[in-house]
């Protein structure tokens, strides 16, 4: 069965769950606000916390998907869910950044080189400091986190392969430090730009590109207005599902123990999700005319670039340079010196 049948399957049977519990008197309906449009990965880990969740609590409790940005910009679900208004968002880590720093740590280029880098950054010890730390920085917990791939350049105009590619681009980054950090040392100006202005920004040639994991790229349908795809591999996205401090603290603790795990459960189908997917998704991108090239030399002129001009850049607002060294040590990588 390929991923959209699967998802329009299960999206199928969460409809019927929730109206199944609907009348039950102390039922909880939560919303889960969802950046990316549906077909993507925020949306499969969110249908798989709801079906999780109802099972943890023999279908007492359910939740609503809003995708799209229907609640908001995903940095404002943040806050929203800061102050309790929301209960659930599912969004990219580099938006959380601004909130809690010390989560840069998983977004400096180069810093994860593959799903299993991530798994164990994320579900180790490391990890769960990130928790903690986002509970104190922003009244917000990490309960599960999507794993969405690479983050691939894509662009209208040309094919990119090297570093002097780029210098005639105009392209969209997140509001996020690092990111635009980056870029810049690329020798690139990029375009900060909310994810709700995206498509439309691409679709009048406001900016000529933007990057983002091959399955976002299908879900917000980008093949539409971009045509050559470059298979970066600075940053690889993981998309945490934040809630509301708050909420959770005001949940029962057999309640909380089913929230949490409901996301651990969410966490490892969406490594699954896109072990089976990515390539799938490549190719229908493919059959829709998107052409995908390799940086020259293994990308090696990017990774020094990035690496040597970013990364001491920001040791300090992550934490220092042995929060960077445990999270190499983690993923069995050689330490940096200042």
């Amino acid at each position: 069965m390929s991923f959209i049948k699967k998802l329009g399957t299960m999206t199928a049977a969460v409809s019927v769950a929730a109206l199944m519990v609907a009348g039950a008197a102390d039922a909880k309906n939560f919303k889960i606000a969802v950046g990316d449009g549906g077909g993507g990965t925020q949306e499969a880990l969110g249908l798989a916390f709801i079906e999780a969740l109802e099972e943890n609590t023999n279908g007492q409790h359910t939740a609503s998907l809003f995708l799209n940005g229907q609640l908001g910009s995903e940095q404002d679900t943040v806050n929203d869910a800061a102050i309790g208004t929301l209960d659930f968002s599912i969004l990219a880590i580099n938006n959380v950044t601004p909130f809690s720093p010390t989560v840069g740590t998983l977004t400096l280029p180069y810093m994860i080189l593959s799903l299993e880098d991530a798994e164990k950054l994320t579900q180790g010890p490391v990890g769960q400091e990130l928790v903690e730390n986002t509970i104190r920085d922003a009244g917000v917990r990490i309960i599960g986190w999507a794993y969405s791939g690479f983050r691939v350049l894509t662009n209208s105009k040309k094919p990119v392969t090297t570093v002097a590619d780029m210098q005639d681009l105009v392209v969209r980054v997140p509001k996020n430090e690092i990111m635009i950090a980056t870029y810049q040392s690329w020798g690139v100006n990029p375009t900060p730009m909310a994810w709700s202005e995206t498509f439309a920004a691409l679709q009048t040639k406001v900016v000529d590109g933007q990057d983002n994991p091959y399955i976002t790229n299908y879900a917000m349908k980008f093949d539409e207005v971009q045509k050559y795809v470059t298979n970066l591999r600075y940053l690889f996205s993981i998309e945490p599902l934040i809630v509301s401090e708050s909420v959770f603290q005001s949940l029962s603790e057999e309640e909380q123990k089913a929230v949490l795990a409901a996301g651990e459960a969410a966490t490892a189908f969406s490594a699954q999700y896109l072990r089976d997917q990515e390539a799938e998704i490549k190719g229908v991108l493919q059959e829709r005319g998107m052409e995908i090239s390799d940086p020259a030399n293994n990308e090696e002129e990017f990774i020094t670039l990035a690496t040597e001009a970013v990364w001491p850049q920001f040791y300090e607002s992550v934490g220092g340079v042995e929060k960077v060294n445990a999270a190499l040590a983690a993923i069995g990588r050689d330490p940096v010196q200042e």
